[in-house]
């Protein structure tokens, strides 16, 4: 081996900074190892893996809770399961439902005696047997008893029933404290908050759902790297894999990491991402002419510079290079390469020592 690298030093040209052509022979460089890769034009290149936690969306997330007083009586679901809209989700046992029934049924008979005597007042006034302001209360009242009726109604839809039993009540007058609890929305159970046999109040929270594509991923990015990050920019994870694209750039420096939370969106059909699940995520850089992808075995660091070593008819030339991006199995580098351009990715410690011998 010795005596390879000296010859291959003595076949050297004269300075490094000219960067010679390290001269070989395709025999010389079988017995040096010497392996070479094309390089790969980057029209975009993945930064470092930076610490993410999947999140649901805001607008994805509802909080189904108790629309009246009562006990509890029935859980239909359990946390981890998926629901339908309009699935029956919970059944709370209600005496004020019973209550505001017959306030509405009460309401339904005034409004029917009103219509009724709206009508013949109608007639009266039209024969001229009744005055004009008397019409005018009868009116008065009929369009205050359908307003309460109105009234009654909304506040049976507020405390849980759909119209379809408010129908049914209209038509059977059959009253129930049985308050069906129903999904609002398609879902997942992401928790149960109550248990049957519970006395629950108005309002009190019942299940936390949500809907589970896409996802966030809530991502601390150092603030050194921040200036690559615009909304739009590609991210990806590679277990389990994803893709999609930075949708906020928080103003805040958390103190723990003194990283700024940047906020993606992406896809998850799969429902291979969990909430609360934390995940490495890649923000894209894009890449230009310029900017070519190899491995990390290809660069050499050589009186402060990175270089890589091009394969030329006779040997090497070595090309001065920046890294413009670290990925987790190669670089990113700009440089004075071209289309199908080889470098060496193993020798390279050898062809070192021999460009370094030479110049010397």
């Amino acid at each position: 081996m010795n005596k390879i690298l000296l010859g291959l030093a003595l076949l050297l040209a004269t300075n490094l900074h000219a960067a010679p052509l390290v001269k070989i022979d395709p025999g010389q460089q079988e017995a040096l190892g010497i392996r070479t890769i094309a390089v790969e034009p980057v029209s975009r290149a993945w930064d470092s893996a930076y610490p993410a936690k999947v999140r649901v969306p805001n607008a994805q997330l509802m909080v189904i809770s108790a629309p009246q007083e009562g006990l509890l009586t029935r859980l239909q679901v359990a946390e981890g399961e998926p629901v339908r809209k309009g699935q029956l989700l919970a059944v709370i046992q209600s005496p004020k439902l019973v209550e505001e029934q017959r306030l509405y049924l009460e309401a339904l008979s005034r409004l029917g005696l009103a219509r009724a005597g709206l009508n013949r007042d109608e007639q009266l006034k039209a024969e001229g047997i009744i005055a004009e302001r008397r019409f005018l209360e009868t009116r008065a009242r009929y369009t205050q008893t359908r307003t309460e009726v109105d009234q009654r109604r909304q506040a049976l839809l507020l405390a849980g029933m759909d119209k379809a039993a408010i129908k049914e009540l209209e038509k059977e007058h059959k009253l129930t404290a049985n308050l069906q609890v129903r999904a609002p929305m398609d879902g997942m159970v992401l928790e149960q908050l109550a248990m049957p046999g519970q006395r629950v109040e108005v309002a009190s929270p019942i299940y936390r759902i949500g809907q589970l594509d896409p996802l966030w991923l809530e991502i601390h990015v150092p603030l050194e790297k921040l200036d690559t990050v615009t909304v739009g920019t590609a991210v990806r994870v590679e277990k389990p894999k994803t893709e999609g694209r930075v949708i906020t750039i928080g103003s805040m420096i958390h103190s723990k990491d003194q990283g700024v939370l940047v906020r993606a969106e992406v896809s998850n059909p799969e429902r291979s991402l969990r909430p609360g699940q934390f995940v490495e995520a890649q923000l894209a850089q894009m890449g230009d002419e310029s900017s070519w992808r190899v491995p990390r075995q290809a660069l050499l660091r050589v009186e402060g510079k990175t270089w890589v070593l091009v394969e030329k008819e006779g040997g090497f030339l070595p090309v001065a290079v920046t890294v413009s991006a670290e990925e987790s199995d190669a670089l990113i580098i700009k440089g004075e390469l071209k289309p199908g351009d080889k470098v060496a990715v193993s020798g390279t410690a050898a062809l070192k020592a021999a460009w370094l011998e030479g110049e010397g």
